[in-house]
């Protein structure tokens, strides 16, 4: 494959098997580059990049907003809770605001769902979705698949098990689309009230014992419980969660001794992971953040037109 060919990044499940690994073999070489000593490169020189998050967010705004500079372009941070939007502007005014400003790539983050499709439907400009709703969040799923693939080379054949509140979770199926697409077999396990049986309809398998799968796992992402999108109480306690779900030290020695343990962060120490856990040479969940850098500068990359990059194309830049 030359290129990515497409003006926006919106979801996974319209990127083909092909596209997810450009995506991944660019990250690669911009990874290099990024943990080099001389980090920027002049690939996105003279472009604007804004983030407009109308949901909070740390890691995922500032993994785009240093991905940009990075490559060189201006950034702007449109703060949503102290703009216009607040006073009552809509959408599209947002938009025609942003063509104004001549912005190239917008990172959207909202809390409805397919509000990127929409804004990219309205302007000129690349929208990459940061997350939507229960939706989609495309860059977090491919980072996962960049990390699990550092690690082993393929997802083909591997048993991929995502933990926990599935029901309110974007990243999670975003996962669920990339892992399948690439060849990995999936099983969900949460509480019943966070695990719809609709989940089924993504091919995958659905346990609610979470010590009977551990010892089937290659690949463990353990979820945050959103309890910011509860509502209601959808298990007894956080002591009950923790007694069922929580990757505890005495769980983790059930799994096998390759198990790569994920989490999309940010964690709840103690709940969905013992400290032992998340800091074990097993975890990848540091990586995960810097590898999120590497992904968003190649989908930067992809998007202005860059094609394959070979060893050759980062040395020396």
């Amino acid at each position: 494959m030359n290129s990515l060919n497409r003006k926006d990044l919106l979801d996974i499940k319209s990127l083909s098997s092909d596209e997810i690994m450009l995506i991944c073999d660019t990250a690669k070489y911009f990874k290099d580059v990024f943990t080099r000593d001389v980090k920027s490169v002049p690939v996105l020189r003279g472009k604007t990049v804004c983030t407009l998050f109308y949901e909070p967010s740390t890691r995922t705004r500032l993994s785009f907003e240093m991905a940009a500079k990075l490559l060189s372009a201006n950034t702007i941070n449109v703060p949503v809770t102290t703009s216009s939007v607040v006073k009552g502007e809509s959408l599209i005014d947002t938009v025609r605001t942003l063509e104004a400003m001549k912005a190239d790539y917008i990172v959207m983050r909202h809390g409805a769902s397919l509000a990127p499709h929409f804004l990219s439907k309205n302007i000129k400009a690349s929208v990459i979705n940061g997350g939507d709703g229960y939706h989609s969040h495309p860059t977090q799923a491919l980072l996962d698949t960049y990390s699990i693939l550092e690690k082993r080379g393929s997802l083909k054949g591997l048993h991929i098990g995502i933990i926990g509140d599935i029901k309110h979770s974007r990243v999670a199926r975003s996962d669920i689309i990339a892992f399948t697409k690439l060849g990995a077999k999936v099983t969900l396990c949460g509480p019943s009230t966070l695990l719809p049986d609709e989940f089924r309809q993504y091919g995958v398998e659905i346990t609610y014992d979470l010590d009977k799968l551990l010892p089937e796992l290659d690949v463990i992402n353990m979820l945050r419980i959103q309890r910011e999108r509860q509502k209601g109480s959808l298990f007894p306690s956080i002591r009950e969660y923790n007694l069922l779900y929580s990757l505890t030290e005495e769980r983790f020695a059930k799994c096998k001794p390759e198990i790569i343990v994920m989490h999309p962060g940010p964690m709840n120490r103690g709940i969905e992971l013992d400290d032992v856990v998340a800091d074990c040479p097993n975890s990848i969940i540091n990586e995960q953040v810097t590898n999120g850098v590497a992904v968003r500068m190649a989908i930067f990359y992809l998007l202005a037109g860059g094609t394959p990059l070979s060893d050759a194309d980062t040395e020396g830049n």
